[in-house]
């Protein structure tokens, strides 16, 4: 007889990932010194989009990343497709310099990489911040032909997911497009978040909760969505990742649930960074 006992009895402690990994800070530092380095040097090159405009909003911008071309192959821009990253943090800190870095493997790969920015909570309700979300990709989705493959992390990893249901807001010819959703450590029920001090900016209740979980929410026909976290993460992050994956899967949908190793919440994202990582080749894998 197997028997597990899933029972939580402090719940700030549960979605605390900061206090899970001690050297979280350490590992943000390091990541927005990449971010910057590579913004310059595609800058530099021409191949970047910085601040595009997808709204009226102060935050309703977006960076665009394009593949470097080899010389000699003229000025104009190629992509396989376009790769669209969300940001986390808890829906209420950060922009999109802070993740510049992890365009890398896919630019590496041949494809574009958008990154918006989006109203932060408490500002904006998470309705409205995942309205804004769709809003952007509707926008990149313009710049950029071909395949849209979607990933973003922690809340971003929400977010992603939120735009793959049916009633995201997506216009008919990106959600046409829409290949492959990778949420990396996403939040995918919502409800537990009410009983967080972190809700006091959030300001979630009960029916918003609720409308808002991907899991409780009806996919659209992707090719597949995978499902990504740290195995170094907290049972709860875990936990979340394998609930969409299992509900959507009972929904008809190809899923995968990948638990990685020993990473944590903050260095789970790396592989993004590499053209040839498991990560990166789950994404952008036909």
């Amino acid at each position: 007889m197997k028997s597990t006992i899933h029972a939580i009895k402090d719940w700030e402690v549960a979605y605390s990932n900061q206090g899970y990994v001690p050297h979280a800070m350490d590992l943000m530092d390091a990541g927005a010194a990449a971010a910057k380095a590579l913004r310059e040097r595609l800058v530099a090159k021409g191949c970047a989009g910085l601040g595009l405009s997808y709204g009226d909003g102060d935050r309703h911008k977006l960076d665009l990343f394009w593949p470097e071309q080899p010389a000699g192959s003229g000025s104009e821009r190629q992509a396989k497709g376009l790769v669209f990253f969300v940001h986390g943090g808890y829906w209420r800190a950060f922009d999109p310099s802070y993740w510049s870095h992890l365009a890398q493997g896919p630019l590496a790969q041949g494809w574009a990489v958008a990154m918006p920015a989006y109203t932060l909570a408490p500002e904006a309700s998470l309705t409205q911040i995942g309205q804004e979300v769709a809003q952007a990709l509707n926008f990149a989705s313009t710049l950029v032909p071909g395949s849209i493959r979607i990933t973003g992390h922690s809340a971003g990893g929400h977010l992603v997911s939120r735009l793959a249901c049916q009633d995201s807001g997506l216009s008919d010819e990106a959600a046409a497009r829409l290949h492959t959703c990778l949420s990396l450590s996403g939040l995918h029920d919502l409800r537990p978040f009410l009983r967080l001090d972190l809700n006091k900016d959030l300001r979630l209740d009960p029916q918003e909760a609720a409308q808002e979980s991907p899991a409780l929410l009806q996919p659209r026909a992707l090719n597949r969505l995978i499902c990504w976290v740290g195995g170094g993460e907290t049972d709860e992050f875990r936990r979340q990742n394998a609930l969409l994956a299992n509900i959507w899967a009972g929904l008809g949908l190809e899923t995968h649930c990948v638990e990685d190793g020993n990473f944590n919440h903050f260095n789970v994202i790396d592989g993004l960074t590499r053209a040839d990582s498991p990560l990166t080749m789950a994404l952008l894998a036909e």
